[in-house]
């Protein structure tokens, strides 16, 4: 892909329609649809960030979270990641979307490609932050939603960035 192309993927204008994405019952297990953002950078890393809190405190993810009512995924992880790292991203593509069942509820978690759109990052909600090359990847325990990709990342390191 050229330089051309891998910057018009980051220039596209999404016409999603509003939803009401809310947390609702399935059952006794409650659901709760997410979305993740899945930095990359120029010198073919991903960005990862390490939780400070709650049940999964010190695993690592791919910043991101809940959608409110009437959010498309792209406005929801825009949102997300101003309140998390108080910075901007540019949304792509939809890599791939993540159903998982953790013991006290299911996830739904889209996965979309983004970049910083600038190179500002202040960590308000994570306890640190990493860049990892693929070789890297396994030196962090991710959360196990987001190991569902992490391989499939491993395969693909070649056209990181191209994606």
């Amino acid at each position: 892909m050229h330089n051309s192309e891998k910057s018009s993927i980051f220039a596209s204008t999404f016409a999603c329609e509003p939803h009401n994405r809310k947390e609702w019952n399935r059952g006794d297990m409650k659901s709760i649809e997410v979305v993740a953002a899945v930095i990359f950078d120029e010198q073919g890393r991903i960005f990862a960030t390490q939780r400070g809190y709650g049940v999964w405190k010190d695993w690592w993810e791919f910043p991101g979270g809940k959608m409110e009512a009437g959010e498309t995924p792209q406005k929801a992880l825009c949102r997300e990641i101003h309140e998390e790292l108080d910075a901007e991203i540019e949304v792509g593509e939809l890599l791939r979307t993540i159903d998982y069942d953790y013991p006290s509820f299911h996830l739904t978690m889209h996965c979309f490609k983004c970049r910083l759109a600038e190179s500002h990052v202040i960590l308000l909600e994570h306890e640190a932050a990493k860049w990892l090359k693929a070789k890297d990847l396994d030196s962090v325990r991710w959360l196990p939603a987001d190991e569902e990709i992490i391989n499939e990342l491993k395969i693909l390191e070649d056209q990181w960035i191209t994606l």
